[in-house]
C-alpha cells in the first residue's frame, strides 16, 4: 500500500519523468543497429559460421553477388567493371578481363567456362567485397553498385537481399505502429466505457515502448523482426494491464469518495493480479532465449523486457495520467458496449457437454494439421520479399538465363596440388545438380601451369592459407534436393582435404534448417514447463496447470495447423515464435476465469453457479484483452508486404481469437467435468470436495 500512495502523491513528478526518459530512449532507438540477416544468428560453433569468418579474415572477402548485364558490348562490360572495381569495400569483380586482355576473344575460353558466363545478349560477373553480407558499408556498397549499373543490370546475392530488406522495413515498419495503434483505439473505444481513456492507455504504453525500444542500445543490435513486432507486440499484450487498472479504479471509486484513495487501493489490487498474470507472458518469451539460433533470444528479451515495463508502467505512469485527467475521463464515459451476457453463459453451462465432444473432435485433425505445418515451412528468406523487387527480379534473371539456383564457396588447403584440386573438381561436378566449378584450375585449364600466372590474377582465388572455390547449383537454396548436394559436396571435399569447408547462402540455410529444428522442441518443452509451474504456484493447484494448458495447446494446434488445410507455407520462424508468444500471451485469459471459478466455489456456489459466474464476470475482460491482441496484429499481417512479418502477425492475430473463444467455450466445460479432481488437488478446496452440502459446510 506504500507504493501505490507513494505513485498517487508524486504523480506529477511521474510523468515529467517519463517524459524526460523520451529523450535518451529516442536516442538509443536511433543508436541501435538493426541486423537484417537471419544467418548471422547461427551458432558460431557451425561450420558454416567458422568458414564465412575464415573468409573474410585471411582471405579478405566477405559478401558476395552475382551481376547480370544485358545487352552491352565487351568494351562497355569492360569500363563497367572498372567502375564497380572503384566502389567503396568492392575487394574483387571476376569477369573474363580479369584473367585475359579483351582484346582476346571469349571464344577461347574453356567451353564450359564460357557458356555458363554467356548467354545470348547476357553477361555475368562475379562480385567479392571486404566486408560482410549484412553490415551497413556492404549494404551501401550494393546501392552504389545498382546506382553505376543502371537498368540494364541485376545484382543478386544475399547482400542485395538484406539491402532490399532493410529499405523496405524502413519503409513500412512507422505504418505498422500507426494501423497497430489506430485498430486497438477503436477496439478500446468500442468496448470499454469511457471515449477519452483509450487515449490515455495508448500514451502511457506508447512511452513504455520507446523506453523498452531505447534500452535496446545496450544489446548494440537487434532483428529487423524484433524491431518490427516488438511494439505492436507489446501494445497488444500489456493493454491488458491498463484495462485491469482501469476497471479496478472505477470498481473502487464506488466504494470510496476519495478518487486518489480509490487510486491507491486499486493500484494495489492491480499491481497484485498483474504481476501473476505478466509471469507467464514474460515466461513464454524468456522461453525463446534458449534457442541455440539466437534471434529467438533477441526477440525474447526485447519483449520480456517490455512486458515487465509495461506492467511498470501500469502501475506508475497510467495511474498518474488517470488522476490528473480525471475530471474529463469521469465526464467522457458511457455504458459499455458489450451486452449482458447472462442469458448467454447460462446456456453454455447447460449445455458444457456439447462442447466437450466439440472438442474431443477437434484434437486429432488440429494435431495432424499442426505436425504437417511445421514440416512444410519454408526457410528461403527471398520467399519474404515481393517478386518485384529488385533482389528477386535478379534472382529470377540468375535462374532463367544462366540456370543458377544457388552458389556455394568451397575453401581448400592452399597447399593442395593442382592435380589433387582438379580431381576433387571431377569429383564435385558428377554430383546431381552441380553446373560447374570455377577456380583457378577450372579457369586456366591443365596445360597453362600456375607458377607462370602473375599475382595479380592468383591473388583473386588464392591467398597463403586457402584457395577458393565457386560452386553453382541448378538446385533452389534451403530446398531438400539442394540439402542433398550440400551433404554430397561435403563428403567430397572431406575425402580430399580434412580441413575443407563448404559455405555460403544454402550451406548456412542447412545449418539453419537444422538448428531451428531442433529449437522448436526445446523452446516448446521449455515454455510449456515454465507456464506449468507458474500456473500451478499462482493457482495452487496440481491439476489446474494441465486443464488450462490442454486448452491453449489445442487452440495453438488449431491456429499452426489451419495453413496445412489452407494449403499456405509459413516462414520457419513463425512456428517457433508463435506457439511461445499464444501460449504465454493468451493463458492469462484461461487463468482469469479459473481463479473466479475457485472463488466462486469457495463461496459456496455449486460447480454449474461458480462457472456461469466466472464466466459472466470474465468474458468482458477476455473479449476487450483478445480483440485487443487481434486489432493491433491483423492490421500489420494485412499491410505488411514482408511476409516473415505479415506471417506471424496473422497467426498473432488468429490465435488470439482462436485462445479466446477456446477459454470461453471449452474452459468451462473441462472445469465442470474435472471438478471433483480439481477441488481434490488444489490448495483450500479439498473440504468442498468432501462435503456433501457446500452451503452447510460455509455456515458452519
Amino acid at each position: 500500500m506504500q507504493f501505490s500512495k507513494a505513485v498517487v502523491k508524486y504523480r506529477i513528478p511521474i510523468v515529467v519523468i517519463a517524459l524526460i526518459l523520451l529523450i535518451p530512449s529516442v536516442l538509443g532507438i536511433i543508436g541501435t543497429r538493426i541486423n537484417y540477416d537471419m544467418l548471422t544468428y547461427l551458432p558460431e560453433d557451425t561450420e558454416t559460421v567458422i568458414g564465412q569468418n575464415e573468409l573474410l579474415e585471411d582471405f579478405g572477402k566477405g559478401a558476395f553477388s552475382f551481376i547480370i548485364v544485358e545487352d552491352m558490348s565487351v568494351d562497355d562490360v569492360a569500363a563497367l567493371k572498372a567502375k564497380v572495381e572503384k566502389v567503396d569495400h568492392v575487394e574483387t569483380v571476376l569477369w573474363y578481363d580479369s584473367i585475359a586482355d579483351i582484346s582476346v576473344p571469349m571464344e577461347l575460353l574453356p567451353d564450359d567456362i564460357y557458356n555458363e558466363f554467356n548467354k545470348e545478349n547476357a553477361t555475368m560477373m562475379a562480385v567479392f567485397f571486404d566486408t560482410s553480407t549484412s553490415s551497413d558499408i556492404t549494404m551501401d556498397a550494393i546501392r552504389d553498385i545498382r546506382h553505376i549499373t543502371g537498368k540494364q543490370c541485376f545484382v543478386s546475392g544475399m547482400s542485395a537481399l538484406v539491402t532490399d530488406l532493410k529499405d523496405l522495413c524502413e519503409k513500412e515498419e512507422p505504418i505498422y505502429v500507426g494501423i497497430a495503434v489506430a485498430l486497438a483505439c477503436v477496439v478500446m473505444l468500442i468496448l470499454l466505457d469511457s471515449w477519452l481513456v483509450p487515449f490515455v492507455f495508448l500514451a502511457s504504453i506508447g512511452m513504455m515502448i520507446l523506453i523498452n525500444l531505447g534500452t535496446n542500445y545496450f544489446m548494440g543490435e537487434i532483428s529487423y523482426i524484433t524491431k518490427a513486432l516488438s511494439a505492436v507486440l507489446q501494445l497488444a499484450v500489456t493493454m491488458d494491464y491498463s484495462i485491469f487498472l482501469w476497471h479496478s479504479y472505477n470498481e473502487q471509486r464506488g466504494r470510496y469518495d476519495n478518487h486518489k484513495y480509490a487510486m491507491s487501493v486499486a493500484i494495489k489490487e492491480t499491481l497484485s493480479s498483474i504481476v501473476g498474470s505478466s509471469i507467464t507472458t514474460v515466461a513464454g518469451f524468456i522461453a525463446l532465449c534458449f534457442m541455440s539460433f539466437t534471434m529467438g533470444r533477441d526477440l525474447g528479451i526485447v519483449m520480456a523486457k517490455g512486458v515487465i515495463l509495461g506492467v511498470l508502467g501500469c502501475v506508475t505512469v497510467l495511474p498518474s495520467m488517470i488522476l490528473i485527467l480525471d475530471k474529463p475521463l469521469q465526464k467522457t464515459r458511457h455504458r459499455s458496449l458489450i451486452p449482458n451476457l447472462k442469458g448467454f453463459t447460462n446456456i453454455i453451462v447447460r449445455v458444457f457437454p456439447v462442447f466437450l465432444v466439440i472438442f474431443a473432435l477437434l484434437i486429432p485433425p488440429a494435431y495432424y494439421g499442426y505436425s504437417k505445418t511445421n514440416d512444410e515451412v519454408y526457410y528461403d528468406l527471398a520467399e519474404c520479399l515481393p517478386k518485384d523487387m529488385e533482389y528477386a527480379i535478379a534472382n529470377s534473371k540468375l535462374s532463367e538465363e544462366f540456370d543458377i539456383a544457388s552458389t556455394h564457396m568451397m575453401l581448400i588447403n592452399s597447399d593442395l596440388s593442382p592435380r589433387t584440386v582438379r580431381a576433387m573438381t571431377d569429383e564435385i561436378e558428377q554430383v546431381d545438380g552441380v553446373k560447374y566449378v570455377l577456380g583457378l584450375e577450372s579457369v586456366i585449364g591443365s596445360r597453362v601451369p600456375e607458377d607462370i600466372l602473375p599475382d595479380s590474377v592468383t591473388r583473386i582465388l588464392k591467398s597463403d592459407k586457402w584457395e577458393l572455390l565457386l560452386i553453382n547449383s541448378e538446385y533452389k537454396v534451403a530446398s531438400d534436393a539442394v540439402g542433398e548436394q550440400i551433404d554430397s559436396l561435403n563428403a567430397i571435399i572431406k575425402k580430399y582435404d580434412k580441413s575443407g569447408m563448404l559455405i555460403g547462402e544454402a550451406p548456412c540455410m542447412k545449418d539453419m534448417i537444422d538448428t531451428t529444428s531442433h529449437d522448436f522442441k526445446v523452446v516448446n518443452t521449455i515454455s510449456i514447463i515454465a507456464i506449468f509451474l507458474i500456473i500451478a504456484f499462482v493457482e495452487r493447484s496440481i491439476s489446474l496447470p494441465f486443464i488450462l494448458i490442454s486448452v491453449i495447446e489445442v487452440a495453438i494446434f488449431i491456429n499452426l495447423g489451419l495453413p496445412h488445410y489452407l494449403g499456405q507455407s509459413l516462414p520457419f520462424i513463425a512456428p517457433i515464435c508463435i506457439s511461445t508468444i499464444q501460449l504465454g500471451a493468451t493463458v492469462d485469459y484461461a487463468i482469469l476465469m479459473t481463479t473466479r471459478y475457485k472463488s466462486e466455489r469457495a463461496r459456496g456456489h455449486n460447480k454449474n453457479k461458480a462457472a456461469q459466474i466466472a464466466l459472466t464476470t470474465s468474458i468482458p475482460s477476455i473479449i476487450v484483452s483478445g480483440m485487443g491482441l487481434f486489432a493491433a496484429t491483423f492490421g500489420v499481417a494485412v499491410y505488411s508486404d514482408i511476409d516473415m512479418i505479415g506471417s506471424m502477425c496473422m497467426l498473432m492475430a488468429r490465435g488470439a481469437i482462436i485462445s479466446m473463444l477456446a477459454v470461453i467455450l471449452i474452459l468451462p466445460a473441462l472445469l465442470l467435468l474435472f471438478d471433483k479432481v480439481i477441488c481434490a488437488t488444489t490448495f483450500g478446496m479439498k473440504a468442498i470436495n468432501k462435503s456433501k452440502n457446500v452451503k452447510e459446510l460455509v455456515a458452519k
